[in-house]
């Protein structure tokens, strides 16, 4: 797994490494091996709960859901948050599709996209960012925030907007990966991407999947 995140997040035509989870939204585990040979699978890989832009992310790709299920395509989300904290919030904020667990960041160290430091004073993107060049992005959310903010203080507000409450589970998760980077992978039913969206190859932080791209890769390998 080490020497994938050397070589960065998976390309269109690779075929994805098989990891496996606990599930949130049912007993027992989800492995990608579950869906090779069987159906096309679009697999979210996102930070945990805490973080309020995945929350965000997650909510639309739940929507998309059904128009993936129309085309036999599966949606696994996948949260680096731990199961039982997971389950709690999704039972007050149910989603369409499958889920799993994963505090570790397995999936995401296979899938090649790095857990991102956040140093003093060096910018390396995407292995490392100063604090300096994180303060300065600003992030617009111009339907929820009133102005634009930077990082820090955008999941501030917007936790605090949401009503959500970061327990110690939370605050474990934050300090060992606040800077995990995230992405969607579309696998057909071989397992091999052909569609991908992820912060690492965008260069930048928290921008929502495009919506229409993945829709139209999906009505090309869908059933």
């Amino acid at each position: 797994m080490p020497e994938r995140l050397n070589i960065g997040p998976l390309q269109l035509g690779e075929t994805a490494p098989n990891f496996v989870l606990d599930a949130i939204t049912r007993e027992g585990k989800i492995a990608i091996d579950d869906f090779r040979g069987e159906k096309p699978v679009l697999v979210g890989l996102y930070r945990g709960l805490h973080c309020p832009f995945c929350r965000r992310h997650i909510a639309i790709l739940s929507q998309l859901t059904p128009a993936l299920n129309a085309k036999g395509i599966e949606s696994l989300t996948v949260v680096n948050t731990p199961v039982e904290r997971a389950r709690l919030y999704l039972r007050y904020h149910p989603m369409l599709g499958l889920a799993a667990s994963d505090p570790e960041r397995t999936s995401h160290r296979a899938f090649g996209l790095p857990n991102m430091q956040i140093t003093e004073d060096e910018s390396a993107w995407p292995q490392k960012v100063s604090m300096s060049d994180v303060k300065s992005i600003r992030v617009e959310l111009p339907d929820e925030m009133p102005e634009p903010m930077d990082p820090f203080a955008a999941l501030e507000y917007l936790n605090k907007k949401d009503g959500y409450d970061i327990t110690e589970a939370d605050q474990q998760m934050m300090a060992t990966g606040i800077g995990q980077l995230v992405g969607q992978f579309l696998l057909d039913r071989d397992g091999v991407v052909r569609w991908a969206s992820n912060e690492v190859l965008d260069g930048g932080l928290f921008g929502a999947p495009n919506t229409r791209e993945l829709m139209s890769a999906a009505s090309q390998i869908g059933s």
